[in-house]
């Protein structure tokens, strides 16, 4: 088994995270955005959607889309609930994340953080994006306040998924954290999760 990582990317984070809190060895290619490397590994057809990541298994096979390798990585193991119904609340947060949030909070950061991307960062854009991402944020702060995990009682995929972009909001996409202290006690205790590693490891 190995993993096509895009290693700034908070997608590709979220299952490198989810491999080391599993204790799970697996190779990692790195294919950073416009480089040569991720050229090769489209044109040799390793990222089917032509993104990172994707997670290629013993067999060959290859499996796109961080949150379906999270969920694939996660079976038979505690970060997936037993419970049908609460199974099915990680997996609404999981959509909600890549529907929602990603596409506010992981822009608003991919626009100041890539050079490439800072002529797209017009002050009207950004501002949007700050306060969409801010009312985003609010949304997993009122969960968070009333329970330690955003499904059951420990945490899940769901909350390694949101993880990935949520942890660098503030430093990459200068959202204001000091609003959300549910959020931060929250990354504090997945920071504190047995084999955590930062995004930079």
């Amino acid at each position: 088994m190995r993993l096509y990582s895009m290693p700034s990317s908070g997608n590709s984070y979220k299952v490198r995270l989810l491999l080391s809190l599993l204790g799970r060895d697996c190779p990692t290619f790195d294919v950073e955005y416009e480089t040569t490397a991720l050229d090769t590994a489209k044109a040799e057809g390793r990222l089917p959607f032509g993104k990172a990541p994707v997670l290629e298994l013993d067999d060959g096979r290859l499996l796109p889309e961080s949150n379906a390798i999270l969920n694939w990585l996660g079976e038979g193991t505690d970060f997936v609930p037993a419970d049908p119904f609460t199974r099915a609340e990680m997996l609404s947060w999981m959509f909600w994340e890549q529907n929602q949030h990603e596409g506010v909070v992981a822009v608003r950061a991919a626009l100041l953080y890539y050079p490439q991307r800072r002529h797209l960062a017009t002050p009207e854009r950004l501002a949007e994006l700050l306060d969409r991402g801010h009312a985003l944020l609010q949304v997993m702060e009122d969960r968070l306040a009333a329970q330690d995990w955003l499904v059951g009682d420990k945490a899940s995929v769901a909350d390694i998924c949101l993880y990935g972009y949520t942890c660098t909001a503030g430093t990459r996409g200068g959202f204001d954290m000091s609003r959300f202290p549910a959020i931060n006690a929250w990354l504090d205790r997945i920071a504190a999760l047995p084999g955590y590693k930062a995004l930079d490891a």
